[in-house]
């Protein structure tokens, strides 16, 4: 049974047919590449996953259960996490207190609760040290690489032991060696048991780390294939339409 299924969804803003029943499953572990030209139905796809609004058709199952996601918290309840591709951190804090940013530990001081930032630092660097990162929970994040960035935004992930983690294009504007990083992290999270649906249109590093790669074009899905069943050229051919489906 999948994780995650994905039936005959679509979505209309007005007369703009954004998504045209499109089917898509995920399984635990694994790495799924999500691909298309802008305008695709990439992100409105994700969008409609992670509960930032509901499909006009179709239906959404986690692990054969119906699931209605009316906003962002209902995902999160499910175990869906989002990395966005602007990360949502705040450069003037810590990388502790950006992976506890809205779920902050607290402590009672007589009559008050404070901030447990003891507690905080230690769990952030549990999480570090499980995504095999050389991030510190002190560090400022404005002090760090793209790497480091991706690596406090993934930790944020791993507080509500999620299940799936959506990544909108988390290789994109770093630097060669900060690629490989975020790529390592990725497949840390597969190793762990925790579904990875990456939206980018870097080639190479969706298949240097996914299982399978979904082709998306003018809101319809045109391929979902295994990694070893395709190649770079097929895909780029579907990206643009030279090949119309797989």
């Amino acid at each position: 049974m999948a994780l995650l299924e994905l039936n005959g969804i679509a979505k209309h803003f007005g007369a703009i047919e954004a998504l045209k029943g499109v089917d898509l499953t995920l399984e635990s572990g694994e790495v799924v590449g999500l691909m298309g030209d802008n305008g695709a139905g990439k992100s409105t796809l994700v969008k409609i996953i992670a509960g930032n609004f509901p499909p006009t058709e179709g239906e959404i199952r986690m692990s054969g259960d119906v699931k209605h996601f009316h906003k962002p918290v209902d995902a999160r309840a499910q175990g869906i996490e989002v990395v966005y591709q602007d990360l949502a951190l705040c450069n003037n804090l810590s990388a502790a207190a950006n992976v506890f940013l809205g779920r902050e530990v607290k402590r009672p001081l007589g009559p008050f609760r404070i901030l447990d930032y003891p507690a905080m630092y230690a769990r952030a660097a549990e999480l570090f040290k499980e995504l095999k990162s050389e991030t510190r929970p002190r560090d400022l994040v404005k002090q760090m690489s793209g790497g480091q960035r991706q690596a406090v935004a993934i930790a944020r992930t791993r507080l509500s032991d999620a299940k799936i983690v959506l990544m909108d294009e988390p290789t994109a504007a770093i630097s060669v060696r900060q690629v490989a990083e975020v790529l390592d992290l990725i497949r840390r999270l597969k190793d762990r048991g925790i579904a990875v649906v990456l939206i980018s249109h870097r080639m190479p590093d969706v298949f240097a780390v996914s299982d399978r790669v979904i082709v998306m074009r003018r809101g319809t899905k045109v391929a979902d294939k295994a990694i070893s069943q395709t190649s770079p050229e097929e895909v780029t051919g579907l990206i643009t339409g030279a090949i119309r489906t797989a």
